[in-house]
């Protein structure tokens, strides 16, 4: 049914409206644990997709959707880039420096 997958997009880009949030507020593990919701939203999906399709109307709606979570998808790996820096200098024994 168009309606039973259209709620699993919009789960899934509900989740990383979440994601989000939490990345914009610097709560990483939260970003982490909703990634991980992510991923068994879009393990479900899968699954339900091969039992039904969309109509022209539903992919439509997709394709809207999809736009917003890779928008929101990019805007994190945004937010990410100082903190995956810092990790990576923390693991490495770097010190931070200033410029």
């Amino acid at each position: 049914m168009n309606t039973d997958l259209l709620k699993y997009y919009e789960a899934i880009e509900q989740a990383s409206a979440d994601m989000l949030s939490a990345a914009k507020a610097g709560n990483w593990d939260e970003v982490v644990k909703l990634e991980g919701a992510c991923v068994l939203l879009i393990s479900q999906l899968k699954h339900a997709a091969r039992e039904a399709s969309l109509d022209a109307e539903a992919a439509k709606t997709k394709s809207r959707i999809m736009q917003r979570i890779l928008i929101n998808d990019a805007e994190i790996r945004h937010l990410a880039e100082p903190w995956l820096q810092d990790l990576d200098d923390t693991l490495a024994g770097r010190e931070k420096t200033l410029h």
